[in-house]
């Protein structure tokens, strides 16, 4: 395996410079960890979201709140003075449209938009995400009132909509920047694509077992595969996998265990895997003033959506991964010992990932 130098960044850290990560032409960068549409209080973790950074191109997977934050100060703008510098990205990687993984996607648009630094004229930042679900989850609990939907129109849109959306309700900001501040138009600079589904993918069946990876992009520096994952109502949910010259790197996106998830992830360098606990789980629920029935309903419910410290291990096993790196943690107050737990399953290193921290991939150049 072709894994190495492990930095962890704080918020006044300079990452580029540090010497854990210097050198390495290919790096992981966590530029959130944390997991859930929560601020958890005494926390010092943002939303997920990583960036692989492979020589001077970037490529952005998941934008959860603060990532756009954490971009700047893990380094990655460009030297560009007066705009937010992100002409180095080129591409960004949706695993699902949950509001943890989507929080700071309009930001990216806004701010990186402001003196043209997002993308190129040449070369417009491709985002690749869900398509269009096609039917609203069951309710839950089953017993509960069916609620009238948002937006029933179209109340399950996927990234080529969410996009087209965001350029809409921002029109005066877009318009503002391109008229009276020279900025290029948004729609110049940002394409979306909804990820095509296998034959036998639908919401509300079982999660097929794929006999391939989904071919997704490919450029000079990466090639990127897809499979589908299960993440329980949430469909459709994915996982990547980074495919580079210095090794390759696996990002889980939130499921329970997952045998696509397992292929995809198979001799992989870094798989970046979600990871829950479960007493935590069973802790918080237990509180709730709801018959028993109710709460194992609960519990199951998050449980079998999500893969627990007991579990992460035994994927990252079979899956024959370098290294396992902990991400999209919940709660996301915890201690790192009580993530470590996952090692007990894995022989090889075991990294509860922190917000900025940088792994280097293959070999210092």
């Amino acid at each position: 395996m072709t894994v190495s130098g492990v930095l962890t960044g704080t918020a006044s850290a300079a990452p580029p410079a540090a010497p854990a990560a210097k050198g390495y032409r290919t790096r992981l960068v966590l530029l959130g960890t944390a997991g859930g549409p929560i601020w958890w209080k005494g926390s010092d973790r943002d939303g997920v979201s990583s960036a692989l950074v492979v020589g001077d191109a970037i490529y952005l997977v998941d934008c959860g709140n603060s990532s756009v934050h954490n971009f700047r100060d893990a380094g990655l703008l460009g030297p560009g003075d007066g705009k937010n510098d992100l002409g180095e990205l080129r591409a960004v990687f949706l695993t699902h449209l949950h509001s943890d993984h989507v929080a700071d996607y309009p930001g990216l648009l806004l701010y990186g938009i402001c003196g043209g630094g997002l993308g190129r004229d040449d070369r417009p930042v491709q985002v690749f995400g869900p398509g269009r679900r096609g039917a609203l989850p069951a309710v839950f609990p089953p017993a509960r009132p069916t609620p009238d939907p948002v937006n029933p129109a179209a109340p399950t849109p996927g990234t080529v909509d969410m996009t087209a959306s965001l350029v809409a309700a921002f029109a005066t900001d877009f318009n503002d920047r391109l008229f009276d501040t020279g900025s290029p138009a948004i729609t110049a600079r940002v394409k979306a694509h909804d990820i095509a589904l296998p034959d036998g993918a639908a919401p509300g069946r079982k999660i097929p077992r794929l006999n391939r990876p989904i071919p997704v992009f490919e450029d000079d520096r990466v090639r990127v595969t897809a499979t589908l994952v299960d993440h329980g109502q949430m469909f459709p949910a994915f996982g990547f996998r980074f495919d580079t010259d210095d090794g390759s790197v696996v990002f889980s996106g939130d499921t329970t265990v997952s045998d696509n998830l397992v292929d995809l992830a198979g001799g992989c360098d870094v798989l970046v895997h979600e990871v829950i606990d479960q007493a935590w789980v069973e802790q918080s629920i237990a509180a709730l003033p709801v018959p028993q029935e109710t709460k194992d309903g609960y519990i199951n419910h998050m449980i079998g959506s999500h893969t627990t410290i007991e579990q992460v291990g035994k994927v990252a096993r079979r899956a024959g991964a370098g290294r396992l790196v902990l991400n999209h943690f919940s709660p996301g107050h915890l201690p790192d010992g009580r993530w470590r737990r996952a090692g007990r399953d894995f022989a090889g290193p075991v990294v509860p990932g922190r917000d900025l921290m940088q792994i280097g991939v293959g070999k210092r150049r």
